[in-house]
């Protein structure tokens, strides 16, 4: 069977849904600004915020997977990444979240040990379609099942984090990171 390779860059391109809500982040530091922190506090808040996105943008670009003999290489965009022998893989499956009417499937295995790895570069959602996803997921999936006897083969059970989607967690700390912000601003004032 051939090696496959999933890569970041191949997948995700930035948007112009994800340039509007910097800009508006930029606009309510802005407005924080004109509130209390002046010129100097707004060039560290926007000069953090541009750091953090350039560094997630960075990392989302360079991340990969990899699947072949010696098991699955998993790397999230720094060093070359960890392989995971197929004797540890317990399981391999599609995590499917749906929030605010839309829906992401990413393919994740489950190691020994209990933990759980996605596997950056593949994953499908609106605002990245992979019409073929399908095919991929099977195709690690036959790895996978070729690689390992039926018996190391065991399904992990659910947690209530499996309901709990990235996208959830980001907008939560996103909201809490803007009211703490503001509160210090009319505190300030």
């Amino acid at each position: 069977m051939d090696e496959l390779i999933f890569r970041g860059r191949d997948r995700y391109r930035p948007s112009w849904s994800h340039l509007v809500i910097l800009l508006l982040v930029l606009a309510v530091q802005g407005f924080a600004a004109g509130r209390g922190l002046g010129l100097e506090g707004f060039l560290w808040l926007a000069g953090g915020t541009l750091a953090l996105s350039g560094l997630g943008l960075w990392v989302t670009l360079r991340s990969w997977s990899g699947v072949g003999p010696e098991g699955i290489t998993i790397c999230w965009g720094f060093g070359r990444g960890r392989t995971y022998p197929w004797d540890r893989i317990r399981w391999i499956d599609v995590r499917t979240v749906t929030s605010q009417g839309s829906t992401t499937e990413q393919v994740r295995v489950f190691v020994a040990g209990g933990r759980r790895r996605a596997l950056p570069g593949l994953l499908r959602s609106d605002l990245y379609p992979s019409p073929d996803f399908d095919e991929q997921y099977y195709r690690v999936r036959n790895w996978w099942e070729l690689s390992t006897e039926p018996s190391a083969r065991v399904e992990p059970g659910r947690r209530p984090r499996d309901r709990i989607g990235a996208t959830a967690v980001g907008v939560v700390l996103g909201l809490a990171l803007t009211a703490a912000v503001t509160a210090v601003v009319l505190l300030r004032s």
